[in-house]
């Protein structure tokens, strides 16, 4: 029986999980996109090498948009910014035409 709600815990919070880099992507795109674009995340060399990196460099550059962030709010752009940019500890994105 633990089994089972641990399971039905598991695949329900897998949604939540998606939402929150969604609502990242949008915090993003609102707040941040307007003085960089995305490609500043693409740099060969980066100071991001794990997402506590990832969180501080959020944090540091919060100020910056002139708004409070919810410390979720933060997550979600750390979420967003991870999946869309850095994967740490996601599994590396396909090549453009591999199958």
């Amino acid at each position: 029986m633990k089994t089972l709600l641990g399971l039905a815990c598991l695949v329900l919070a897998l949604p939540a999980a998606g939402q929150d880099a969604e609502r990242g992507k949008l915090l993003y795109d609102t707040h941040c996109g307007g003085c960089h674009y995305e490609r500043v995340h693409d740099r060969l060399r980066t100071k991001i090498k794990d997402l506590a990196d990832l969180r501080d460099e959020v944090a540091r550059w919060v100020p910056q948009t002139k708004r409070q962030f919810t410390l979720d709010e933060r997550e979600d752009i750390v979420q967003y910014l991870n999946a869309s940019h850095y994967r740490i500890g996601l599994a590396p994105r396909p090549a453009p035409g591999a199958k």
